[in-house]
């Protein structure tokens, strides 16, 4: 499947997030980098050694990096193994993720950081990073041995799901983070508000009679977030952000020169509330999804830069934790394979140019953790997807190669096939036929 030899890409159309070029071109990989990029002209007479991929006008664009992708290993291999969620990740033209702390045990100290990398040395497919836990045991109580596990290799620090309630030990984490220049992803939520809540407080949720979260929960936690983030003068990625009244928080504290950064997930990008239909558990997911109002801001918002960057939100969970009654099943959903035809819905909407959809998954994220991929260019890693951006597919979640099958994507109808991943010039996933 891999082959040492020079490839030439040709006949592309090459996105470069990095330089805003979206056109014809080519890309040269050779000893596991870029050696040479063609935008708008046609490569010299190649050498004999150089192996042509005639794109045929695919998308050429740089790997994906998936900063929020959960795995059961170690703890719960039968829900997801490093091995499944990189192989699912290369499919869907992902080439690095980011696995989450909350495993069991926690990654809270050096050695599993240690012992996820490791393991992940010894996959051949999507590249492995890992995140480490803010506190100790994800608990919000005690912080995590944090400039222990930077050394170690962790590329940020988070308590994943968990929102850190103690405003003491949120800022004795930003401050202490801040000497080692380490990013704190924190998930916006007041626990009090949405204690007990299965979907977000309005008409909706009152109609099924499922348990409501505030609407507010949100926003509240971010202005706390926020105000604290100003006192330390830390770095902070506000994890998922899905509401109207949240972004206007975000915006004051961007505007304040804030060293401040948002994600949101495809799941609240491409679904409302009403897609839970008749108490559908596959799409209940965290946080909960919002009406059509917020998912049309949060476009307009990642349109005009305002959030950075879009993960997959990637939470394996089997049919047994999913097929309940909805307000006991378990959150999450699975997502790292169908990001990319996903997030190209809004480019074939016409709502986002492609050059920026393709920078919120790539250059932004390499960036925002200072990885030398996520752009084309000559010496940057040749972590490439070959995506024919007009195919269509039906998403069949029984053949996605995660180990859960949990997709509310099951049966709705994409564009986008992923024909080749690369990940240091290596050919990790070729499309059947």
């Amino acid at each position: 499947m891999n082959s040492p030899q020079p490839l030439a890409f040709t006949n592309a159309r090459l996105v470069d997030p990095e330089s805003g070029y979206d056109g014809p071109g080519g890309v040269i990989v050779s000893e596991g980098v870029i050696s040479d990029v063609a935008k708008g002209r046609e490569f010299g007479k190649l050498g004999k050694g150089v192996r042509v991929v005639d794109c045929g006008g695919a998308l050429l664009a740089p790997g994906l990096i998936d900063l929020r992708v959960k795995t059961g290993e170690p703890g719960s291999e039968t829900k997801e193994t490093l091995a499944s969620a990189a192989r699912a990740a290369a499919a869907g033209g992902v080439t690095s993720i980011v696995v989450q702390p909350d495993t069991d045990p926690a990654i809270d100290d050096p050695s599993v950081v240690d012992f996820i990398l490791r393991r992940a040395r010894d996959i051949d497919s999507a590249r492995i990073l890992c995140a480490g836990a803010a506190t100790k045991g994800l608990k919000g109580e005690q912080m995590a041995e944090i400039g222990l596990m930077r050394e170690a290799g962790c590329v940020y620090i988070t308590d994943a799901d968990r929102p850190i309630v103690d405003s003491k030990v949120f800022q004795r984490i930003l401050t202490y983070a801040k000497g080692f220049d380490t990013l704190l992803a924190h998930r916006p939520m007041d626990m009090w508000l949405a204690k007990g809540g299965a979907a977000i407080g309005g008409e909706f949720a009152g109609r099924l009679g499922l348990p409501a979260i505030s609407p507010m929960a949100e926003r509240i936690m971010l202005e706390r977030d926020i105000a604290l983030l100003e006192a330390t003068g830390g770095r902070l990625l506000v994890d998922q952000i899905t509401s109207a009244g949240a972004l206007e928080t975000l915006a004051r504290g961007k505007a304040r020169g804030l060293r401040l950064h948002a994600s949101v997930s495809i799941n609240h990008l491409s679904f409302n509330e009403l897609d839970i239909g008749d108490y559908r558990s596959f799409a209940k997911v965290t946080p909960p999804l919002r009406g059509e109002d917020d998912r049309q801001v949060l476009i307009e918002a990642l349109a005009s830069g305002l959030i950075d960057i879009v993960v997959s939100a990637h939470a394996p969970a089997p049919a047994e934790d999913k097929r309940l009654p909805f307000d006991e099943a378990a959150p999450g959903a699975i997502g790292v394979e169908t990001l990319l035809p996903a997030l190209l819905s809004l480019y074939h909407d016409e709502r986002l140019p492609l050059v920026d959809l393709i920078r919120a998954v790539t250059l932004a994220p390499a960036e925002l953790l200072n990885l030398r991929g996520g752009r084309i260019a000559p010496g940057a890693p040749a972590d490439l997807v070959l995506c024919d951006i007009d195919a269509p597919i039906i998403v069949d979640a029984g053949k996605l190669l995660s180990k859960s099958k949990n997709s509310p994507f099951d049966g709705r109808r994409l564009q986008g096939q992923v024909l080749m991943t690369l990940v240091d010039g290596r050919v990790v996933h070729r499309a059947e036929g």
